[in-house]
Protein backbone atom coordinates (compact mmCIF):
# COMPACT_ATOMS: atom_id res chain seq x y z
CA UNK A 1 0.00 0.00 0.00
CA UNK A 2 1.39 3.27 -1.35
CA UNK A 3 2.14 5.91 2.01
CA UNK A 4 -0.03 8.69 2.64
CA UNK A 5 1.24 12.17 1.64
CA UNK A 6 1.44 14.71 4.09
CA UNK A 7 2.92 18.27 4.17
CA UNK A 8 4.42 17.52 7.88
CA UNK A 9 8.63 18.60 8.07
CA UNK A 10 10.21 15.29 9.21
CA UNK A 11 12.57 17.20 11.89
CA UNK A 12 11.02 19.06 13.96
CA UNK A 13 13.40 21.50 14.78
CA UNK A 14 13.72 22.44 11.38
CA UNK A 15 9.68 23.81 10.90
CA UNK A 16 11.38 27.41 12.22
CA UNK A 17 13.69 27.49 9.32
CA UNK A 18 11.20 26.15 7.22
CA UNK A 19 9.21 28.98 7.77
CA UNK A 20 11.43 31.59 7.58
CA UNK A 21 12.45 30.24 4.09
CA UNK A 22 9.01 30.20 2.71
CA UNK A 23 8.67 33.99 4.17
CA UNK A 24 11.73 34.83 2.55
CA UNK A 25 10.91 33.41 -0.74
CA UNK A 26 7.54 34.61 -0.83
CA UNK A 27 8.71 38.09 -0.46
CA UNK A 28 11.53 38.06 -3.00
CA UNK A 29 8.21 36.57 -5.48
CA UNK A 30 6.16 39.83 -4.51
CA UNK A 31 3.55 37.50 -2.61
CA UNK A 32 1.70 38.62 0.56
CA UNK A 33 1.72 36.07 3.22
CA UNK A 34 0.14 36.37 6.70
CA UNK A 35 1.63 34.72 9.66
CA UNK A 36 -1.02 31.33 10.47
CA UNK A 37 -3.91 30.95 7.66
CA UNK A 38 -3.14 32.02 3.86
CA UNK A 39 -6.00 30.31 2.40
CA UNK A 40 -6.57 33.86 -0.12
CA UNK A 41 -3.77 33.09 -1.99
CA UNK A 42 -4.39 31.69 -5.31
CA UNK A 43 -2.93 28.11 -6.45
CA UNK A 44 -0.12 30.06 -8.58
CA UNK A 45 0.50 31.93 -5.64
CA UNK A 46 1.17 29.22 -3.76
CA UNK A 47 2.87 27.15 -6.13
CA UNK A 48 5.28 30.15 -7.08
CA UNK A 49 6.74 29.83 -3.56
CA UNK A 50 6.38 26.07 -3.14
CA UNK A 51 8.22 25.67 -6.59
CA UNK A 52 10.87 28.32 -5.70
CA UNK A 53 11.89 27.10 -2.52
CA UNK A 54 12.23 23.58 -4.18
CA UNK A 55 14.62 25.51 -7.22
CA UNK A 56 17.05 27.31 -4.23
CA UNK A 57 16.98 23.62 -1.88
CA UNK A 58 18.18 21.75 -5.11
CA UNK A 59 20.40 24.78 -6.36
CA UNK A 60 21.75 25.03 -2.81
CA UNK A 61 22.56 21.46 -2.42
CA UNK A 62 23.78 21.21 -5.98
CA UNK A 63 26.75 23.87 -5.20
CA UNK A 64 27.30 21.76 -1.89
CA UNK A 65 28.39 18.68 -4.15
CA UNK A 66 30.63 20.24 -5.95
Amino acid sequence: MASKSSNRVEVPEAKVAMDRFKTEVASELGVNLKEGYNGDLTSKEAGSIGGEMVRQMIKRQEEQMK
